[in-house]
């Protein structure tokens, strides 16, 4: 026993590069469609952004030494998979048992996986 339970997972944070928070914006508001929040104050200086939508909260940080996430990423689940393949320009849809699935790379080469969970 841990003592303790995991109860759900808070935020997802992915690097970005110095100087690019109007990418960022540009990638997870405009095309995303989720919310740009506040950083608080004390992290605010250290550059980076914070969006949300849903229960999803996406950090970006800025990383000095930044080198894109290609196989670690977040999922994100939507509603309707082929709209959104075809609205982000998306690769091809995958088919698994109980969800369909494709990839998309952020302006900075970050891999994101949109997932539609289906009937078996």
């Amino acid at each position: 026993m841990t003592g303790f339970e995991i109860r759900a997972l808070h935020h997802v944070q992915l690097a970005m590069p110095d100087g690019a928070e109007a990418e960022a914006r540009a990638f997870y508001t405009g095309r995303l469609g989720l919310r740009e929040v506040a950083k608080p104050a004390a992290l605010a200086g250290r550059g980076g952004c914070w969006f949300e939508g849903g229960t999803v909260a996406l950090h970006l940080g800025v990383e000095t030494d930044f080198r894109p996430a290609r196989k670690a990423h977040p999922a994100l689940e939507v509603d309707d998979l082929k709209a959104a393949r075809d609205a982000l320009d998306g690769g091809p849809i995958e088919e698994l048992p109980g969800l369909r699935r494709f990839y998309l790379a952020d302006p900075f080469g970050n891999r994101i996986e949109f997932v539609e969970v289906v009937a078996e």
